[in-house]
């Protein structure tokens, strides 16, 4: 799922929905090893950020980025915000992650003609977004190469790639479990590329075979759905598992979310300023 202001009444309906759980059975592969890509800074995982579990955050996807809120991570939209935001949020102590979408074609973004037509898929429920053919890994990867180049050149530490679960929804692509880990761990290799942090963006089925190709977790409404213990193996690691609710009241997840040490907090939908953290 995505919460962003550009969908905020899609979000609305979605919060309804029950979150589709897949299965990942199929199969443990590996993408093809990356081939040189434009700007990559040649980067090895090793030197990445690496956020610890328990880190305070903003996430912050509804218009440019308000720095007042007093919390040393701040995941905010790559595209709408630029090196003079990110630099200023840098000056105040902050870590800084580029929300990308990966998973999904946009049409308000300016790469959207980039896109052939043929890895278009059904729409995912926000306005003017449509599935992406996540199989056609050499048609994608130099696209989203462009994208996270552009997390990088601004000065971003990480990368909240979204949508990276479309397996186990109606995307209008037969995809399977082995397809989404060989999309996502080229994902986190484009990323690690370029010396970005990466984060995966829920998909917990898949969490025990991608927790190590991943830097950082972040899960929206699993205390809702009764699955944050589920993150666990990235908390185990020592990495940070950034949480918002959207409908639960904090006195329902924040013991728990204390247990298990995540970064937890809520949020209204459309992704503002306001937080409620634990």
């Amino acid at each position: 799922m995505r919460r962003g202001a550009r969908a905020f009444a899609a979000v609305l309906a979605a919060l309804a929905m029950t979150v589709v759980a897949g299965c990942s059975g199929a199969g443990d592969p590996r993408p093809p090893e990356p081939s040189g890509s434009s700007g990559s800074s040649g980067s090895s995982a090793t030197e990445v950020w690496r956020p610890r579990p328990g880190l305070a955050w903003q996430w912050q996807l509804d218009g440019r980025v308000d720095p007042s809120v007093d919390v040393p991570v701040y995941d905010i939209d790559g595209f709408e915000n630029g090196a003079a935001d990110v630099a200023r949020l840098h000056r105040a102590g902050r870590k800084v992650i580029c929300y990308v979408n990966v998973g999904a074609w946009e049409d308000f973004r300016p790469d959207r003609d980039a896109f052939p037509r043929s890895v278009l898929g059904e729409p995912n429920g926000w306005r003017g977004e449509r599935w992406l053919d996540i199989r056609r890994l050499s048609v994608l990867r130099p696209i989203m190469e462009r994208r996270f180049d552009m997390c990088r050149d601004k000065g971003f530490d990480a990368v909240e790639p979204d949508l990276v679960e479309g397996y186990a929804d109606e995307t209008g692509f037969p995809l399977t479990a082995r397809d989404q880990l060989a999309y996502n761990r080229m994902i986190a290799a484009i990323a690690h590329e370029r010396g970005l942090a990466v984060g995966l963006k829920n998909d917990l089925p898949q969490i025990p075979q991608l927790v190590d190709d991943f830097d950082f977790a972040v899960n929206e409404q699993c205390a809702e759905y009764g699955e944050c213990a589920r993150l666990a193996p990235f908390v185990a690691a020592g990495k940070a598992v950034f949480h918002v609710e959207y409908d639960e009241p904090t006195r329902r997840f924040c013991a728990q979310s204390r247990r298990l040490g995540l970064s937890s907090m809520l949020k209204r939908p459309e992704l503002g300023v306001w937080r409620e953290p634990c």
